[in-house]
Formats: C-alpha cells, sequence, structure tokens
C-alpha cells in the first residue's frame, strides 16, 4: 500500500513482510539502490560462498547470521569459506 504525504511531498512505503524466517538457516542482505534483497541458505558454507561472490562483484551486502527463531546469531561478517 503507497501513501503520499501532502506536507512533505514524499512518497512512503508501508509494506509488511509476507514470509517467514527459517529457524537454523542463513541470512544476508543484498542492498541495490533503494532495495534491500534479503537472501538466505540452508547450510554455512553456501551462504558463505554466495555472500563472497556478491561482495566479490561489488555488490554492498550485510551479512546477518543464522536466524534462531528471535534474532540473529554468528552475525560477524565471514571472510573466508571453511570448507
Amino acid at each position: 500500500m503507497y501513501r503520499v504525504e501532502k506536507k512533505n511531498y514524499k512518497l512512503i512505503f508501508d509494506m509488511k513482510k509476507k514470509f517467514t524466517m527459517g529457524v537454523g538457516k542463513y541470512y544476508f542482505n543484498v542492498n541495490s539502490g533503494n532495495s534491500s534483497i534479503l537472501i538466505h541458505r540452508k547450510e554455512k558454507r553456501d551462504a558463505v560462498l554466495q555472500f563472497l561472490s556478491y561482495k566479490r562483484i561489488g555488490k554492498d551486502c550485510e551479512w546477518l547470521g543464522v536466524w534462531n527463531g528471535k534474532s540473529f546469531d554468528e552475525s560477524s561478517q565471514p571472510s573466508a569459506p571453511k570448507l
């Protein structure tokens, strides 16, 4: 749903997440322009490899970590994959 404030002439987006985050999945954001894409992988190795591939091509990425149902654990940004 979109709402326009007449006072500031800004477009404000009222959007809600239409998904639930899976417990035990690894998440990271890829920021591109004005949007942020949330990506998840089941395995840490796959998530780290994908995260580093986005970083390698110059994307602005933010590592979130593994979702435990209430918050993110292992939230320090990975530097190299552990094979």
